[in-house]
């Protein structure tokens, strides 16, 4: 008897991961929940904890440097984004206004803003981040930035997403630290 389980492929994961976002922000449990959710590519919730005090800081602090140093478009934090494992939740992202109208979703983006960042938490596990970090490249992004918990600033860009970029080619003026 063989154990593997054979899951059904999911013919349109974008749709799939837009209509079951809707449906989680539905469930009246998962609306208590104080901390991050994502799905995985068969629309299971993952609940991670809840970031510390600093972790929303540099949120903040994030895209206030985006919104000066940066071009005009629409920053934004805790960012619902479609990409192949489900839905991936970016700390804070950047999108024109021209992107916004390509891939705007109902309650999730379809596909990357043109940039993503993590912030790092002390849960995070650094396979994890490098995994969003191709997810996000693969959506559609063009940088993703990881701030670690120091407040150090990494870029990488969609030409070289395995390598640190030396500055964000959107937004060069881009502190490589961000103080708290």
């Amino acid at each position: 008897m063989n154990a593997l389980l054979s899951l059904p492929k999911i013919k349109n994961q974008t749709a799939f991961n837009l209509d079951r976002w809707e449906e989680i922000g539905r469930d009246p449990e998962i609306r208590r929940w104080h901390g991050k959710v994502e799905t995985d590519r068969y629309g299971n919730a993952i609940m991670m904890c809840y970031a510390e005090f600093s972790h929303g800081g540099k949120q903040y602090d994030i895209g206030k440097l985006i919104e000066k140093h940066g071009p005009s478009g629409r920053v934004t934090v805790e960012c619902p984004i479609s990409t192949s494992d489900g839905v991936k939740v970016a700390d804070v992202a950047w999108v024109s206004k021209k992107r916004l109208l390509q891939i705007g979703g109902r309650t999730a983006l379809k596909a990357a803003p043109e940039i993503c960042v993590e912030v790092i938490s002390p849960s995070n596990k650094r396979g994890e981040i490098e995994e969003k970090r191709r997810l996000y490249f693969e959506a559609g992004a063009k940088e993703v930035w990881v701030c670690d918990k120091q407040g150090r600033m990494t870029f990488f860009l969609k030409q070289a997403p395995e390598t640190a970029a030396s500055a964000s080619v959107i937004c060069p003026k881009m502190p490589r630290m961000i103080e708290d």
